[in-house]
């Protein structure tokens, strides 16, 4: 096991991120009201600018059809109609939770989120990492701490500073935090 070239390659991303993809989230539509059953929602994705893209998604019993344009290195642009089923299941507390299905039939997972590349599929069959899976231990380190930073209802970034005990939060969580946050920080500023 464990031989030349096998494993992760350190020095660089060796494949394409989720964050790399325009996406669709389930959840989302849901929280929306895209789910609901003759119901046509339009998805936009923009940078800093300009929208930078756009989708129709016509809900239906028990799937979705996504309508958009899709053009490929210089080619003309083609319509393109694809239906995405739907699944659900039951919640531990009550009610049901929405799944796409993966529309490559040889694959047919069920996910949250669908990525765009010619069409809409899931990140295993186009082979997608996360982001995070590409930090060092002092970055990811930076992140979990900015992260507890919030729970704490402190300012954003690490190098700022410790504020005070929210109003509410009990003693004992608050230094537990403290204590959390502090190991953090000492591993994203001083780990080698």
């Amino acid at each position: 096991m464990g031989g030349l070239g096998s494993g992760r390659y350190w020095g660089s991303r060796t494949k394409h991120t989720t964050e790399d993809y325009r996406s669709i989230d389930i959840r989302f539509l849901k929280r929306h009201g895209g789910l609901i059953p003759g119901r046509v929602s339009t998805v936009t994705w923009s940078n800093e600018i300009n929208q930078t893209g756009a989708i129709q998604i016509a809900a239906e019993t028990d799937q979705l059809v996504f309508k958009y344009k899709f053009c490929y290195a210089g080619e003309n642009w083609t319509d393109i109609d694809l239906p995405v089923s739907l699944d659900w299941s039951d919640c531990s507390i009550g009610g049901k939770r929405p799944w796409f299905i993966c529309p490559i039939p040889s694959c047919g997972k069920r996910v949250a989120i669908l990525y765009a590349d010619r069409c809409f599929v899931c990140r295993h069959c186009l082979q997608l990492a996360y982001e995070s899976q590409y930090e060092d231990t002092e970055l990811r380190a930076a992140r979990k701490a900015n992260r507890l930073r919030d729970k704490l209802g402190w300012s954003n970034g690490i190098l700022d500073g410790e504020g005070g005990k929210p109003k509410g939060m009990h003693l004992r969580k608050y230094n537990k935090l403290v204590e959390r946050y502090d190991l953090l920080l000492s591993q994203s500023l001083y780990e080698n």
